[in-house]
This record gives C-alpha cells, sequence and structure tokens, in this order.
C-alpha cells in the first residue's frame, strides 16, 4: 500500500511573500524627448513649449512613465518638470531615468507602504522567481524592512531556498 504523500510545506509555519502578486497594472513608457529637440541636441525653449502644449497627453492615462533623452543633449531640469506637470493628471507615476530605474521606484514605494505585521516573529520565504519584473532592488528593499521583525528570513523557494538571516 502506498503511503499518503503529505505536503510538509503546506502545513509549515512557512509564509511565503511573492514580490510578483503586488506588480501593479499599468503600461510603462520610456518617454525619449531627443524628437523635440534640434537635431536631437538642442533645446530651445519656444519649440519645447509648443511641443508640450500641443502634445495629447491623455495617451497616459494611467501608464508608468520614464522620461528620458536618448541623445548626449543637455537638458535642462525644468523641461522634464515642465512634461511631468502635464503628465500628472494622466500618469500614475513619472520619473526621470530607465524602465528599470521606474520598477524600482514603483517597488520602493509599495514596499515602504507593505504592512508586515502577518510576519512579526514568522520564519519567511521572499520568493525568487517570477514571470513579471520584479527588480532586484526590490528584494533588498524587502529583505531590509523584513529583518527586524521576521524569525527567519529565506530566499527562493520552499524546496530549495538560501537561508538570509536568523534571529538570535
Amino acid at each position: 500500500m502506498a503511503e499518503e504523500i503529505i505536503n510538509r510545506v503546506a502545513n509549515s509555519k512557512l509564509k511565503v511573500i511573492d514580490l510578483e502578486d503586488y506588480y501593479p497594472n499599468g503600461k510603462r513608457i520610456l518617454f525619449d524627448i531627443k524628437d523635440w529637440l534640434l537635431e536631437g541636441l538642442v533645446l530651445r525653449e519656444k519649440v519645447f513649449r509648443a511641443f508640450v502644449a500641443e502634445h495629447n497627453w491623455s495617451q497616459y492615462q494611467d501608464c508608468y512613465v520614464a522620461l528620458h533623452c536618448s541623445t548626449d543633449a543637455i537638458v535642462p531640469d525644468w523641461a522634464y518638470m515642465l512634461i511631468s506637470i502635464e503628465l500628472q493628471a494622466y500618469s500614475k507615476l513619472t520619473i526621470i531615468g530607465s524602465l528599470s530605474a521606474l520598477e524600482s521606484i514603483v517597488y520602493a514605494d509599495i514596499i515602504a507602504n507593505l504592512d508586515l505585521s502577518a510576519y512579526q516573529n514568522q520564519p519567511v520565504i521572499i520568493k525568487g522567481c517570477s514571470h513579471k519584473p520584479v527588480p532586484s532592488n526590490a528584494l533588498v528593499l524587502l529583505s531590509q524592512k523584513l529583518k527586524p521583525i521576521a524569525k527567519s528570513i529565506m530566499f527562493g523557494e520552499a524546496c530549495s531556498s538560501v537561508p538570509l538571516h536568523k534571529k538570535r
């Protein structure tokens, strides 16, 4: 007679946090301002302001936007500020930088606002594999936030986790 298979992980006190569960919906857009510059290099204020005034900002409704310039142009801070003011009514978040910087900032905000009281004095695994782009920085921020409260912190899957921290 075959023995019944017992899922010891499901029956343990082990708590799993999967940051993928917190992935916010919304399109990510890399907004390159080079086309609004003379030959992609020179910002002419009057022309730039005209582009900003005439642009259809509503297309960024509920999007996450990373502003950048793909050329070596020297772009004054006010130019990005002007665009962000227009985007504020539509985008969920606007930053200056890359898409990876955008994800990092989005997750930093999520982690800062996470209620981790359920993990007080519990063994915790931060799940490593995900299908959505969870930035490495988010894993670091989460582990730092868990350290003062969790009994132990591990990374990976329950069947093959890497121990990171254990309260003494």
